[in-house]
């Protein structure tokens, strides 16, 4: 188990490469919380993510004829960047092996970076096995995520610059996935102040870890689901166990729905971009999951902002339809010259922006003369989508609302 000393001399390793991230008091999340709220944005560090500096602590402490023989890793994407990056500093070769799923910006992401790229297996745990057996036979140094001693203390390496910047921070919010993170930041903050609360957030769909700290000994899950694909991992680790079992305060687990809408909201709020791991915490926050009264000032770490455009475009979408700031409908009509005119026109009438539109004359669920129109607008807020409704309904227009 790693000390202070260990993270501070992780730090003293790695200060001239990380970048020490801002850490910034948050305005309208310390309103809805009654708290004073920082953010730690390692969504703005090198790669994107916090990764960077467990990985570059691990690889700056192999020896130099193990960083000869190259290194190899396994990771959804925010690790192998770290990788990839830390491996670049050094000259030596990289080997990622990610799941098949990877999105392509990720893969691309690694690639920049000169690593080469390994598809394998349909989740975190399949590649790593890969991995594992791959690294073996080409005598490659195994860079591991969250179960290795210099990987923690530098990712530990977080704490350091939270109390640097607020020494009278009272809790930490850590996002956790296989624990790395929160194992480091816990075990510092213990050694200086015991009296700071850790509370750890993870994804409902994956509830290895949190299932484990409840039952109090490893528990792996059959499988994972969530769009934080930055934690989803399926199974829990003894050795961040041990950590978060002695140093971690409470352990909570947030939903895809509250990810989705913590990402939205810091995006709008903050002007952030936040992937779903990094935004737990604040989705946290926003569910009233933590029991702010109990803390004055309460650190969030963003951990990282590596999230794929077409999630982010489909959490913009599906947060703009829950909070009636878009309404779509599909509206029968009499298939004739001039109908779907008289309807835009009373759209046009009520402020409400066509965005999108579909028409259908040919659905075997249709009368013959009729057609269902489709469509999304733009609209701003409750009152107006009911104005708009109610007029549609006024003016015997049969329809119905898509959610």
């Amino acid at each position: 188990m790693i000390n202070l000393q260990d993270t501070k001399n992780a730090y003293e390793r790695i200060k001239n490469i990380i970048v020490n991230t801002p850490f910034s008091y948050a305005p309208k999340l310390s309103a809805i919380s009654n708290s004073n709220i920082f953010l730690k944005k390692e969504n703005l560090q090198l790669t994107g993510a916090f990764k960077l500096r467990g990985a570059f602590n691990k690889i700056v402490s192999l020896s130099d004829e193990e960083r000869l023989k190259g290194v190899i890793a396994a990771s959804a994407g925010n690790h192998a960047q770290g990788v990839a990056y830390s491996a670049k500093h050094f000259g030596i070769k990289a080997v990622i092996v990610m799941p098949e799923s990877t999105p392509l910006t990720k893969i691309n992401g690694v690639k920049s970076y000169g690593a080469e790229v390994i598809l394998a297996g349909g989740n975190y745990d399949e590649a790593y096995a890969y991995a594992k057996d791959y690294g073996s036979k080409h005598q490659l140094s195994f860079v591991h995520p969250f179960t290795d001693a210099k990987v923690i203390a530098g990712q530990g390496t977080i704490a350091l610059e939270i109390l640097e910047k607020n020494k009278n921070i009272d809790a930490i919010i850590v996002p956790v996935g296989g624990g790395g993170l929160i194992s480091g930041i816990a075990k510092t903050i213990k050694e200086i102040n015991p009296n700071i609360s850790i509370i750890g957030v993870s994804a409902k769909g994956a509830p290895a870890l949190k299932e484990s700290y409840k039952a109090k000994k490893v528990i792996d899950s059959v499988n994972v689901k969530t769009i934080a694909d930055g934690i989803a991992v399926r199974d829990s680790s003894s050795i961040t166990l041990e950590y978060i079992l002695q140093y971690v305060d409470q352990f909570i687990s947030v939903d895809d729905e509250e990810i989705a809408s913590a990402i939205l909201f810091l995006l709008e709020q903050q002007k952030l971009v936040v992937e779903g791991a990094g935004a737990v915490g604040v989705a946290a926050l926003l569910h009233n999951k933590i029991d702010t009264k109990k803390y004055k000032n309460i650190a969030i770490v963003l951990s990282g902002g590596n999230i794929d455009v077409t999630m982010l475009n489909l959490i913009i979408e599906k947060g703009l339809i829950k909070s009636n700031r878009k309404l779509k409908i599909k509206i029968t009509l009499v298939d004739k010259p001039g109908s779907l005119m008289r309807l835009t026109q009373i759209l046009q009438n009520l402020y409400a922006n066509i965005v999108q539109i579909g028409y259908d004359r040919t659905s075997t669920k249709l009368d013959f003369g009729d057609a269902d129109v489709t469509l999304a607008v733009e609209t701003k807020g409750d009152e107006h989508q009911e104005q708009i409704l109610s007029k549609l309904y006024s003016e015997g227009y049969k329809f119905q609302k898509i959610v």
